[in-house]
This record gives structure tokens, sequence and C-alpha cells, in this order.
């Protein structure tokens, strides 16, 4: 099979390690399909939000983490290199684990869209396909937007085949995790 020229890894997965390494502490690399990507820094709503969440898995399901921008590996022979802004895992479930973990056991990703021109290709078409691939159970997209909360399941091939989407303003529990979500204070905290 040959790899087309769009399909070309801009670098193998080892140099994209390095160079990240060494990047400095104000960017924020990821590596997902062959390309490399800068995240946004966030701006305080973005931390408003994160922090929210992170206050509902914790009175929802004490037995989880939620860890914030931890690197997972994706993507097939885990060449992919995300950083969700959270990760929904067992307590511990990263320890001994380097920059870079292996996703299985991860419950879910989060991401929050950022203000920026890569966040619809990148939060909405690239990472949804990464971490279905991965066969991370559930992606939540809170789509500052679009005003809408999405919830990704039921990997399968490479896609999630179940996709459903609440405004912000409803309340909602994600089911496979049993995480009630009350979404009206997410008005506050969009542009």
């Amino acid at each position: 099979m040959s790899i087309s020229a769009d399909h070309r890894p801009q670098m193998s997965a080892e140099e994209f390690e390095e160079l990240a390494a060494h990047a400095p502490e104000t960017v924020t690399l990821e590596f997902i399909d062959g390309k490399i990507g800068v995240k946004a820094v966030p701006d305080g709503d973005h931390g408003a939000i994160i922090m929210w969440l992170l206050r509902r898995c914790m009175q929802s399901r004490p037995e989880l983490d939620l860890h914030i921008e931890q690197g997972l590996l994706v993507e097939a022979y885990r060449s992919g290199h995300a950083r969700p802004d959270g990760v929904l895992a067992p307590i511990a479930h990263f320890a001994g684990q380097g920059e870079w973990a292996d996703p299985d056991g991860v419950l879910m990703t989060v991401e929050i869209t950022s203000y920026d021109p890569d966040t619809d290709r990148r939060d909405r078409v690239e990472k949804p396909a990464a971490y279905a691939a991965a066969g991370i159970p559930v992606y939540l997209l809170i789509d500052r937007d679009s005003c809408d909360t999405v919830i990704h399941s039921e990997p399968e091939g490479g896609k999630y085949r179940s996709i459903r989407s609440y405004d912000f303003g409803v309340e909602f529990v994600i089911p496979e995790l049993g995480i009630p979500l009350e979404t009206e204070i997410l008005k506050s905290f969009v542009r």
C-alpha cells in the first residue's frame, strides 16, 4: 500500500517526543494523524470549565481521577500523541507511566474548544477519530462555539457510533459513566 504525499507523517513519533520534550512551557504540542499541532494556551474560562468538570466527576465518581492534560499515545501503533484537556481514569492509573501514557483503561477524554482557527479540525474531526481508534469509551467535547456538550461513545472501527449533543443549560447524565452534568453554568464561560 502506498502512502500519498498528503498522508506522510511530518516526522517520526520519536522525533516528535524529542521536540515536545524541549518545547518551552508556554507551548503544548500534539502529534495526530502524522501532523504536529500546537494547542492554544487556555484562557480563564477554559480553566473554569475544567475545574467545574473536575468537581462533577469527583462528586459522582470518587474512585476516579480527572487528569488535566495527561499525554496519551493514540492512533495505530501508538504513533499519535494527544494531550486532552482532561482524562478520566481510575485513581493512580497513570502512576509509573511517563509523559505519554498508554490509553488502555482510560474511561473518557475531554476537550474544551478554544477560540483558534484549528479548533474545528482538531477537536471535532481529528481527536474523535484518534480517541475512538485508541478504544477510549467516551469522548466529551465541551463546544464553546456552538454552546453545546457532545458525548461521543461506542468506539468501533476508528469512529464513535453514538454521538449525542446537549445544549448548554440542559441537565443530563453521561450514561456510560453515570456522571450527571447540569450545564447551565457553561453559558457563563463563552464569548
